[in-house]
């Protein structure tokens, strides 16, 4: 069995997508019509920056998924592998979800770029700049840092966003709450804490205001058929239904990212292959998670043309 997943945020760089749309009509076209869905040259911004540009949450998440879906329309088009085929299921991280509903037909690919375009902005607007904060906890396990966010929190908020791999958890809330974890860590057995550089505490209780946006948008554009199962963030559970999964996405947005339980649910199920898509962030979590499966990063021209050829 062979899953395949998507990124989430953090995997974004200058120049990414740029070798696939010159080698490709495939990625070309799907740049175009994310931008034209957009009215905004998303392409430009990701081939040549700046860098700043890039890395707003409100362009981050679709440009993400553009990679992403013409990284996979390059394997189908000029390649013959079609996911519904040789996948068994498709899981994404965070905002790579909505990626995987792009890429199994339950959004087309002009909807899911706005989705993640209006996603960023209302998780960007939740809360003020410089109340938020994420730290990521190296050498973290769920109980460990579980307890470290309820003594650091102090009637803030500090929560558990996301559950990556064996050894790191993500951590998200108040500035304050956050920063006293980053202190406290040596007391609770864990190796590192790390503030991360980003623009909102994604994943936490503050984003309420955010799902509520999404509650909204998803209820006019809701998802469609499924071709093949999706594996949710906030359940880590498999999910079939559009209108389950259509609840699952608004619950994300405030919800706990369970991607090491996620992970070892679908190795549990059977799936030897884990195939990423647009990007190298999930396959060193799938390997510390799974050590005995298969975790194949996909990228470059080069990438798709050997993964093919072993099918």
């Amino acid at each position: 069995m062979r899953a395949f997943v998507f990124p989430g945020q953090g995997s974004q760089k200058v120049g990414m997508g740029t070798q696939l749309a010159a080698a490709s009509s495939a990625a070309r076209e799907v740049f175009e019509e994310v931008d034209e869905a957009l009215d905004l040259n998303l392409s430009v911004i990701m081939a040549e920056g700046p860098e700043d540009q890039l890395t707003l949450t409100e362009n981050a998440q679709p440009a993400i998924m553009a990679n992403a879906i013409a990284t996979l329309r390059v394997l189908e088009n000029d390649f013959g592998v079609k996911l519904a085929e040789t996948g068994s299921c498709v899981a994404g991280h965070s905002l790579g979800e909505y990626t995987a509903l792009c890429a199994v037909g339950a959004f087309d690919l002009a909807t899911t770029a706005r989705l993640l375009k209006l996603r960023g902005q209302a998780m960007q607007a939740a809360v003020p700049v410089g109340e938020g904060a994420m730290a990521a906890l190296l050498g973290a396990d769920i109980t460990k840092a579980t307890a470290l966010a309820e003594a650091a929190a102090e009637g803030e908020v500090c929560e558990v966003a996301n559950d990556n791999d064996p050894g790191q958890v993500v951590i998200s809330g108040h500035k304050g709450a956050i920063e006293r974890a980053v202190a406290l860590v040596k007391d609770y057995g864990i190796k590192r804490g790390v503030l991360l550089p980003v623009s909102a505490p994604f994943h936490c209780s503050l984003m309420r205001l955010a799902a509520d946006r999404m509650a909204e948008a998803l209820a006019e554009t809701p998802p469609g058929t499924l071709a093949l199962p999706l594996y949710a963030n906030v359940t880590a559970a498999k999910v079939t239904d559009p209108a389950e999964e259509q609840s699952l996405l608004v619950q994300q947005v405030t919800g706990r990212v369970r991607w090491r339980e996620s992970v070892a649910a679908m190795h549990a199920e059977g799936v030897e292959h884990f195939v990423e898509l647009g990007g190298k962030v999930l396959s060193p979590m799938i390997r510390k998670i799974a050590g005995e499966a298969e975790a194949t990063s996909l990228l470059s021209m080069e990438d798709l043309e050997g993964f093919a050829s072993t099918l």
